[in-house]
């Protein structure tokens, strides 16, 4: 069974993978503030992005950057690319 405790060495795919997983995070908070305030729906959640924010970063911590990247692929194509769609139709 794989420890939880934090890696203690440094990786490059793993550097990039958080990177990456940060950028659509603020990404999608900024298309869904923009989304939601252009079509009259209300403001976005800040708190969720921060929140998942924070759990990213505590993958990112355990060493499991597979798991992050997975999700950070998923997460840009269900979440930002939709909005950049609606942003170009609209």
């Amino acid at each position: 069974m794989r420890s939880l405790r934090p890696r203690l060495t440094r990786s490059s795919f793993g550097d990039a993978v958080i990177l990456l997983f940060l950028f659509a995070q603020t990404a999608d908070g900024m298309c869904t503030y923009v989304g939601l305030s252009t079509f009259g729906l209300g403001t976005a959640v800040a708190g969720a992005k921060i929140f998942a924010a924070i759990l990213g970063m505590s993958l990112h911590r355990l060493g499991v950057h597979g798991i992050l990247a997975g999700l950070t692929g998923v997460y840009l194509l269900a979440a930002v690319l939709p909005w950049i769609r609606i942003f170009l139709m609209y």
